[in-house]
């Protein structure tokens, strides 16, 4: 008998019901279901379930290896000299002679600055800047000092004039000469120094002419020495290490005889005084000088003072004033010693002191020329015309500069240029608007000044139609001579000058330039570094070892998409034992950047360096080399690269590097990989001036491809503000 539909639902509800009051709570509605229905025949059709999308893990994102990175500049810092430290044994005559003795474990030279002391630049009593260890592991070894070989230093051979490594021992006498220093007509007091409380008020100092007299030794009093302990004088630690060692050892004036300011000291203020013309900042070394009838005190707090503007003025013309390392990473130099100790012990003895100091400064032509371009500059007048030098106009558009532009088009046009473009120019001359017809008128202007020829006037074209202003060249030629301190002082006769900048490589024989030839850099992102090495090699055919960051940022993405691109770019992958593997085997996402392979491309046709590289081998992995892109050489701008410099005659360099004739490198390119160390190395100089002179002595000028020199005059600032009077 079939069931209604309303009679079968009535039996499943009071069927359901009786089971749950038997005690079947915890049965499933599916148990409930097959226990309802199991016997039935009626099969129920459900809805199939929607297809489950099996997704593909999503691919991790390329890493990135970013280079090194501009820094916000520290300043060194300044401590308070502690004259209290200074206790001369005072010995009979014969033993203070040949005694050189310093008590390391009572000797200190700073104190803590008080709070009214400018915070930013001040240390701890004792402690050292760099390393944070004690004044007294600082001092010179007496022994060893009273033993010191004067170093041989080329340049001293060279010109004759003394440099600190020539220092005399301490405590070794040495006569007092007179020195002849041309009179200085006028002559004005030099500057206001530190304040100091035994230092007589710039009213009561005398011009320097009246103030001098011949020197003669003159020993420096405890009492004297008491007197100092009232004076408050800053110094950079290493001059305040130097002044207590010293005077501990030596307790003589050099600056003050007879009771008076001697003639070493009218010539060392002379040659403070004109530190302007080496572009460094005469306030820095700036010393009061005390009055004709100054007390003991006050000459000895003058005595400490000059003695400690002194050693600034050393240290700055041999090393700068800024320390390039804490600009950025991109520039790496390794930090020149200063013997302080020695260097005021060749005050106390040099002949001639102006001509010791003047001897601290970089002693080559180039620095020279720059020195000159600077007086000449400061002496000129500005152009006739200056155009804001980051002007940027394109067809169609209206700016103030632009009418200035054309005139100066104007004024540099030649015959065929006019008879081409006059009439063209003569009709929009006064006007702010760049016309389309001006166009052909501007590619010109550009082709005849030797830029890119593409009709947007930008920093390159006003530059090279109007020239860098007086204002821009002083300041790049201020931060060259800064810059060219960073280097050494002889450059040798032999060498390789790379100027980022300029786009250029030279090389030098016998001082006199051999080869010059255009370069590619590396691009604003990729940065070439500043710093100088040795050429050790030349590879003929070589392999291009990937750097890690290359293989990172610009493989890495094309490996995760495709796993055999190396494979099939001609690229060998070495593991950690050596083996060579193939790309498409190794799973390339999942080592991020720490990618346990060496990856190098074999040589040939397509090997990104070319035929032959030149090895100067460093941590930044810079090295220069040849370059299947040549059409690169063709452009201005030809910051690019990697960050290798890419020669335009790599095998002109090479055989000059190595001493060959041109043929024998040809022959040599003839022949499979090989590699030949040169005979004598070759020191290279990566620079980075947008101001260098060429072989004539003349300067030229040059685009802040990578915004280096703002940096470098942000830390000349902050050196300003800390060492400013009163700050």
């Amino acid at each position: 008998m079939r069931l209604t539909r309303s009679r079968a639902l009535a039996v499943s509800t009071t069927a359901i019901a009786a089971m749950l009051v038997a005690g079947a709570p915890s049965a499933s509605a599916q148990n409930l279901f097959e226990r309802l229905f199991g016997n039935r025949e009626r099969r129920v059709e459900r809805e199939a379930p929607p297809p489950v999308v099996q997704q593909a893990p999503a691919r991790p994102a390329p890493p990135r290896v970013t280079g090194p990175q501009y820094y916000t500049y520290k300043t060194e810092a300044l401590v308070r000299i502690d004259f209290a430290a200074i206790k001369p044994a005072r010995l009979d005559e014969e033993a203070a002679l040949g005694a050189t003795g310093i008590d390391t474990e009572s000797v200190g030279s700073t104190v803590a600055v008080s709070e009214a002391m400018p915070s930013e630049g001040v240390e701890e009593i004792g402690a050292n800047a760099e390393t944070g260890g004690e004044v007294s592991e600082n001092l010179p070894d007496a022994e060893s000092a009273a033993g010191r070989e004067p170093a041989n230093d080329a340049t001293s051979q060279a010109t004759g004039l003394p440099r600190v490594e020539d220092a005399q021992p301490i405590g070794e006498a040495a006569p007092q000469q007179p020195v002849s220093v041309p009179r200085v007509e006028d002559a004005q007091l030099i500057g206001q120094g530190t304040a100091t409380a035994a230092t007589p008020k710039a009213e009561e100092t005398q011009p320097l002419e009246q103030a001098f007299e011949a020197p003669a030794s003159q020993p420096l009093t405890d009492a004297e020495i008491a007197s100092l302990q009232q004076v408050e004088l800053l110094a950079e630690k290493e001059a305040a290490d130097a002044i207590v060692a010293h005077y501990t050892a030596v307790p003589e004036f050099i600056w003050v005889s007879d009771g008076r300011p001697n003639e070493r000291a009218r010539a060392a203020l002379r040659t403070l005084g004109d530190a302007g013309s080496h572009a460094l900042e005469p306030h820095d070394y700036a010393v009061s000088v005390p009055a004709t009838d100054a007390d003991d005190a006050a000459l000895a707090a003058f005595e400490m003072e000059l003695s400690a503007r002194m050693l600034r003025y050393i240290r700055d013309a041999r090393s700068g004033r800024v320390d390039p390392n804490r600009i950025s990473g991109y520039h790496d130099f390794a930090p020149k010693e200063l013997d302080a100790v020695a260097a005021l012990q060749l005050a106390r003895t040099a002949d001639e002191v102006s001509a010791y100091l003047e001897a601290q400064h970089p002693q080559n032509v180039r620095y020279n020329a720059l020195r000159v371009e600077l007086e000449m500059l400061r002496a000129a007048e500005e152009n006739d015309i200056v155009i804001a030098p980051n002007t940027v106009v394109r067809p169609g558009e209206t700016n103030p500069e632009f009418s200035k532009i054309l005139t100066l088009i104007g004024q540099r046009a030649d015959e065929a240029f006019r008879a081409e473009y006059g009439d063209v120019l003569t009709r929009h001359l006064g006007s702010e608007a760049y016309a389309q017809e001006l166009a052909p008128v501007i590619k010109a202007a550009q082709k005849l000044a030797g830029v890119g020829a593409d009709g947007v006037i930008g920093p390159r074209t006003i530059r090279a139609l109007a020239g860098e202003t007086r204002a821009s060249r002083i300041e790049k030629t201020e931060v060259a001579l800064e810059q060219a301190r960073w280097l050494p002082s002889d450059l040798t006769d032999r060498h390789v000058f790379i100027n980022t900048p300029a786009f250029k490589a030279t090389y030098v024989e016998d001082g006199k330039e051999k080869l010059s030839m255009r370069t590619v850099v590396g691009s604003t992102r990729t940065q070439t570094y500043f710093f100088q090495d040795k050429i050790q090699y030349v590879e003929f055919h070589p392999y291009w070892g990937v750097p890690r960051s290359i293989l990172v940022n610009k493989y890495l993405p094309k490996l995760y998409a495709d796993s055999s691109y190396l494979d099939r770019n001609g690229f060998e992958v070495v593991d950690r034992r050596g083996r060579t593997v193939p790309s498409s085997s190794v799973n390339w996402s999942q080592y991020g950047a720490n990618v346990p392979f060496d990856v190098r491309q074999r040589p040939g046709r397509s090997n990104a360096l070319g035929e032959l590289k030149i090895m100067f081998p460093n941590r930044h992995a810079i090295y220069m080399h040849d370059t299947p892109e040549k059409q690169l050489f063709d452009r201005d701008n030809r910051a690019v690269s990697n960050g290798c410099i890419r020669l335009a005659d790599p095998r002109g360099m090479a055989a000059a590097v190595l001493g060959w004739e041109r043929t024998r490198v040809d022959a040599r390119l003839e022949q499979p990989h090989s590699r030949q160390n040169l005979d004598v190395e070759v020191p290279v100089y990566v620079g980075y001036f947008t101001a260098w002179p060429d072989e004539a002595g003349k300067v030229h000028y040059y685009e802040d491809v990578y915004g280096r020199d703002d940096k470098t005059r942000a830390a000349i600032e902050k050196v300003d503000a800390l060492r400013a009077p009163g700050a």
